[in-house]
This record gives C-alpha cells, structure tokens and sequence, in this order.
C-alpha cells in the first residue's frame, strides 16, 4: 500500500494575479499549516507540467470543451504524481491538515445526491466532491479516477448513461460533472474495488445535516463560488432550479429515512437476492409509480458496471 500523504498543497487558477477571495484563502491554507510545500500552477504552467509529466494526456486535455474538464484532470495528475493536498481557490479552512496525513487518500462528502445513475447501480444516494482531496504519490484510487476522465472522452456513452434522468435542456452542465468532475469521481469510488481500505471520506456525524454538506470533514468548507458554471438565462434558470428542488425534496425523504450514517458498502446495496433499489421501499408504490412515469426514478435494471 501506498504511504501516508505528504505535507504538500496545490493549488491552481489562470493566473497568480488572484482575485482577493482567492488570495485570502491561499493565505489561509499557508498560516494554517505552515510547514507545508505550496505550490501554485497558472494556466502555462499546467501545460508545461503536462507535457513534461503526462505527454500522453496532452490528446485528451486538448480534447475537452469546457476549460474546467482541464483543470479537473490536472489536479487529479498533479497529485497523482507529486502527492498532497488539492484545493479549489474557494474553500476555506478551520484548522491545520496534520491529523489527516496518516491515510493514503482523503476526499470530502460533498452532500446527499439525486443522481439516478448511482441510485440505481450502486444504492449510492450520496456524491464526493473533488474541490479538496488529498493522497500520496501514485495512489491507484487518483489513478482509477484519472483512467476514468480518459474513458469518459474515448466512450461518451459510458459518461452519458449518468445523464439519462436528467432533461435534455439541462445536461450541458452537468455533463462537466459526470465526465471530470464530483459524479465521475463518485462512480469510481463506487466501482473501486478496495475503497473500504484504501479511501477515507470525511462523513460528518450526520450526513442529513445541510450544514455538513459541502465541507472538508471538520476542516474546511466549500464557499461554491462555481466561477466555471454558465450564467443561464433568467426563464432556463428558474426551470432548472424548480425541477432539481422538486427532484432533490423527493428522494431526500426516502434517504432520510435511511438514517444519517453512510459507508462503503455499495454493493452490499445490490446483492440482496432479488430485492429492488432501496428507494422502493422507501417511497409509498403510488409515488414511486408516478416518479417512474415522470423519468424521476429509474425502472430497475442492472446492467454492466462500466468497470475497465
């Protein structure tokens, strides 16, 4: 097995000329832990790092639309191959990264999830984000993630069955999320055959509370400032956020009902003989019907893992 984490943050953006949110956090991951190498990439120095460490990528970087893809797969190589922590430019910590150097690959719970695709292969009804992470050099769980991100480009059918619930109008942003970013990440976790041992998630005591949500465990939080996502109109942005609260509220009561504790047991969820996804028995069998009709829960039908 890997060894622990190395005393070690990254961080990136396009340039050093910071914004001031931007800068208070870099200077608050530096007083908090002093002893720690910082290092900062812009945009060419992520490309140099590339071509120097990872030519064979150069195809794939080049290949992605959305300039956040490349930074998601960057920060993946960058720790895969240097070690240490990774975060975003808008995450802010509460206190020093010592007591986390002991394991081998550290990644926040990001929040209780709506994604149908690992509802339904997995029981997953929760998301990892990918806005702060930290392993040692050469951890198979960044390498599982990274060879992911490449199938994702080389498959884009693999990428888009995550994608199915989801209507048309509002695919083109989350597609970020289910080829590079925090549902990618998730799947792989899910299909990881040795997470249990070999990744840590930082639950909070219980992931039913909204507060815990979007944090590095007791660390740190997640501001979302979210500068990658496109503004959307007034008419599509009210569309949007009615069909994910409706979406979100409806499946938050049956996995609230499903406690506050989560773990790594994913396939435990769908191995118990024939029984159906958790959900339906969750929901009473005249809602789940008509979530079923409205494309908001998924007929069940397990198929292949998507497993390389």
């Amino acid at each position: 097995m890997t060894s622990g984490i190395p005393k070690r943050i990254i961080q990136t953006d396009k340039s050093r000329d910071l914004p001031r949110l931007a800068k208070a956090v870099a200077a608050n991951l530096r007083l908090l832990n002093p002893n720690y190498e910082y290092i900062f990439f812009d945009d060419g120095e992520v490309e140099q790092f590339i071509d120097a460490e990872f030519p064979g990528y150069r195809p794939v970087m080049d290949s992605f639309v959305n300039p956040i893809q490349r930074y998601d797969l960057f920060r993946y190589l960058a720790i895969y191959r240097l070690g240490g922590f990774y975060f975003d430019t808008d995450v802010l910590l509460a206190s020093p990264l010592d007591d986390l150097l002991q394991f081998g690959c550290v990644f926040p719970f990001e929040h209780l999830g709506v994604n149908q695709f690992l509802l339904e292969e997995y029981g997953m009804d929760w998301e990892i984000g990918n806005y702060a992470f930290g392993a040692a050099p050469g951890h198979p769980f960044l390498h599982a993630i990274i060879k992911n991100c490449v199938r994702a480009q080389r498959q884009p059918e693999w990428a888009e069955a995550m994608l199915k619930s989801i209507p048309r109008m509002f695919r083109n942003e989350r597609r970020v999320l289910t080829t590079t970013g925090p549902v990618l990440v998730s799947r792989t976790l899910a299909e990881y055959p040795n997470a249990r041992h070999e990744v840590n998630v930082l639950f909070p005591e219980d992931v039913r509370d909204r507060n815990s949500w979007y944090c590095f465990g007791t660390h740190g939080v997640h501001l979302q400032v979210g500068a990658w996502r496109r503004r959307e109109g007034v008419i599509r942005r009210v569309l949007h956020r009615t069909w994910e609260t409706r979406r979100r509220n409806t499946l938050l009561k049956a996995s609230f009902e499903r406690g506050g504790k989560r773990a790594l047991n994913f396939k435990a969820s769908l191995t118990a003989g024939a029984c159906s996804p958790w959900y339906s028995r969750a929901l009473p069998r005249a809602v789940m019907g008509n979530l079923i009709r409205s494309r908001q829960l998924p007929v069940s039908s397990h198929g292949q893992d998507g497993a390389i």
